[in-house]
């Protein structure tokens, strides 16, 4: 049976760049203070009037050239995002239409920055079952948008951008080897917006309250993310029978350097060998990965046969890796 691949990859980042010394007029912090705790030198903010499907679009169009694939080839559209165009309809009904793709099975996933894995490992169903031949997976986040700019525990790290893959039927040893995904909902209160749902609808209070932004607790999240990339990883090697010493690329979610580095000496990789811009695009939650990967696959970092692992952990809290050979 043949594996599930990548068949192209592309990306749409805003033009506008917000950097250190930027924030530093707009909350109580410094370059050094935010470069020291996460490595973010500078981010990307969306314009007014630009939208998660409007870049997506964009990201997919790149994403499909690179397969030599039409629209109208899919079969299948997966948009992972927490910020999506509008609660309904949803952000891939929308991309379907702007993309001229054929009426095909469109939907949101939401599993924060997790989220283009959790995405990559629904489409691997699909197509090793023959439900689909072609899928779309995206990684959409205009997070911005919900950043409180008087919380510098925040607003110094999310950015905005968007990266898709096409996924089609690899031929071995190409494709995807292994995969694992987990949720454990007793850290949600880690990281979440309090309101805009059910459980507080949107209010004059809510909205005075500033709870329709982001609130993390950074401290408490770190070792639980090392902890469990580490796990992840070391699982979907061991289950195609490889180690850390053979991978070619560690791509891991741009979350914070400090937490990509401890992982990578957990795994004992040289640094060489994972892949870091969060200096250049801050976080993107679930178009970190999918972003990393368009820069690899077009940068030359990546070439046939190269075995890749990508790890990702997040709001919910999500994690999970994906191991696959180029």
């Amino acid at each position: 049976m043949n594996l599930a691949g990548i068949l192209g990859t592309g990306m749409a980042l805003p033009e506008k760049v917000i950097t250190n010394h930027d924030l530093e007029k707009l909350v109580e912090t410094s370059d050094q203070w935010i470069t020291e705790r996460t490595g973010i030198k500078e981010r990307r903010q969306a314009a007014p009037g630009e939208t998660t499907s409007h870049l997506s679009v964009q990201a997919a169009r790149r994403a499909l050239e690179m397969a030599n694939l039409s629209p109208r080839d899919l079969d299948l559209i997966i948009c992972s995002t927490i910020s999506p165009d509008m609660p309904l309809p949803s952000t891939a009904s929308l991309i379907q239409c702007e993309l001229g793709a054929r009426p095909c099975c469109s939907f949101d996933l939401a599993a924060a920055c997790s989220g283009f894995l959790f995405g990559m490992t629904v489409a691997e169903q699909y197509i090793k079952t023959g439900k689909a031949r072609y899928v779309l997976v995206i990684g959409a986040e205009l997070l911005s948008r919900f950043l409180d700019y008087k919380d510098r525990a925040t607003c110094v790290i999310f950015g905005d951008g968007v990266a898709a893959a096409v996924m089609g039927s690899a031929t071995a040893p190409s494709g995807i080897l292994a995969s694992e995904m987990h949720t454990n909902g007793q850290y949600a209160d880690q990281l979440f917006i309090p309101a805009g749902g059910t459980a507080k609808p949107a209010t004059c209070k809510t909205v005075t309250d500033r709870q329709h932004y982001i609130k993390m607790r950074g401290n408490e999240l770190f070792k639980v993310a090392v902890r469990s990339l580490e796990e992840v990883s070391r699982r979907v090697l061991r289950d195609a029978n490889l180690n850390a010493e053979e991978l070619n690329l560690i791509i891991p979610h741009q979350a914070n350097q400090r937490i990509t580095d401890a992982l990578r000496v957990r795994l004992e990789v040289p640094e060489s060998k994972v892949y870091s811009n969060i200096n250049r695009v801050g976080n993107t939650s679930s178009a970190s990965i999918p972003i990393c990967l368009d820069e690899c696959a077009r940068g030359g970092k990546i070439k046939k046969g190269d075995l890749i692992l990508m790890c990702a952990f997040g709001a919910g809290v999500t994690w999970g890796a994906v191991l696959m050979r180029w």
